[in-house]
């Protein structure tokens, strides 16, 4: 049987683009190469697709470096013709990387037409992306104008939950709890603004304020309460200016008083009812009160914290947080495959926090680690989901 030939896009425009490039190395050697032809395909900072890069296989976190998609003398621009869909991915000129503003070509263009090498047909998309142009909807949405299958959350779902505004709106209509918050515009605030809409809104502290369209903790800060008015304001002021470094739309949420609890969610197949695994948990060992698991702590710091699946929880309450974690997937029109990061407090309720769409797949990444806990490996895993979106 021939092997089926699988585009995977890796790097993006997004701050978690380092991070898209080590779950793409993890996602390369693990993939089962006696059914899928992997078609790598990176995406470097500025929105560049190309072939022909630095291999992300040799990609790990062990050097301390971050690795990114970058121009070699080897590259070549990937060019898509939407209308020739599976048919439609090309490979141009090195020339091509500096002289288009854009990856789509019409192929019948006589100034394209002699210089483009197809890369041969395409049987489905599995998109590596995390964050902004890559997790939130518009790569999606090409694809789906395309016609070509791909893993994961569709249009509506992936935008939806890239905003953890919106994910808190969806989810709310129907019936399941998130954190009490707001949302403030960072582009036009004040310090005594955002300290009268925190007071109105009778929020407790600490708060947690952060990008509501950005992942991977980028631009979280914690925020504690001050003794005076004045020194709060201003920790509030500093909070969402860090914020605002990632997106305009910041979100200022009450810390839970509860435990972070996570659950990875798979349905590969379309219409069948979504399998959720038995959650697990992010320990700190650092015993810092004041510290949270930010960007060092998940990816660069492996002394950190650890992964405990299952989480020690009674069985009760791991199976409520399965239970809650599937009904948020189905809330949002989830498909494919998600993270759902939940809060338990201590008495037993179940909060939703945000929904992964393209949850990391690095090796120390909860997703993976949590249903090879359940009883599905990392290959495993991966041929089930492509296999759930071909023809």
């Amino acid at each position: 049987m021939a092997k089926k030939r699988i585009v995977v896009l890796y790097g993006g425009r997004a701050d978690e683009h380092s991070i898209s490039c080590i779950s793409t190395a993890g996602v390369l050697g693990a993939l089962d190469t006696e059914r899928f032809e992997p078609i790598p395909v990176g995406i470097t900072k500025d929105g560049k697709w190309i072939v022909n890069g630095e291999d992300p296989r040799g990609w790990s976190l062990d050097g301390g470096e971050l690795p990114t998609v970058r121009i070699t003398p080897e590259s070549r621009p990937v060019m898509i013709d939407p209308s020739r869909g599976k048919d439609g991915f090309f490979a141009g000129e090195p020339a091509h990387l500096n002289g288009t503003d854009s990856n789509l070509v019409n192929v019948n263009d006589p100034d394209m037409h002699h210089t483009l090498t197809s890369l041969g047909h395409v049987d489905a998309v599995l998109p590596v992306l995390h964050g902004p142009y890559g997790e939130d909807g518009t790569v999606q949405g090409l694809l789906e104008m395309m016609g070509v299958p791909y893993v994961g959350c569709g249009v509506f779902a992936s935008a939806a939950c890239m905003d953890k505004h919106y994910t808190k709106i969806v989810l709310n209509a129907a019936g399941i709890p998130t954190a009490p918050g707001i949302m403030v515009d960072a582009r036009n605030f004040t310090a005594a603004d955002v300290l009268e809409q925190v007071e109105a809104a009778d929020l407790a502290y600490p708060l947690f304020v952060k990008p509501s369209r950005a992942g991977s903790s980028f631009g979280v800060t914690k925020v504690e309460k001050a003794e005076d008015r004045e020194t709060q304001q201003d920790r509030l002021a500093a909070a969402v200016a860090t914020a605002g470094e990632h997106d305009w739309k910041v979100l200022i949420e009450q810390g839970i008083d509860g435990r972070e609890i996570e659950c990875a969610v798979l349905c590969p197949k379309a219409g069948e009812e979504p399998e959720a695994s038995w959650p697990g948990e992010i320990v700190l060992d650092h015993q810092d009160d004041d510290q949270f698991y930010d960007f060092d702590s998940k990816y660069m710091d492996a002394s950190a914290s650890h992964v405990e699946v299952p989480a020690n929880l009674p069985v009760s309450v791991l199976e409520d947080v399965r239970d809650v974690a599937r009904r948020a997937f189905k809330a949002v029109d989830g498909a494919g495959l998600s993270r759902v990061d939940t809060f338990v407090t201590p008495d037993g309720t179940v909060m939703i926090n945000e929904i992964n769409t393209m949850p990391g797949f690095t090796p120390i990444s909860m997703y993976p680690k949590a249903w090879e806990a359940t009883g599905v490996g990392y290959t495993e895993l991966i041929t089930r989901l492509i296999e759930g979106v071909l023809c």
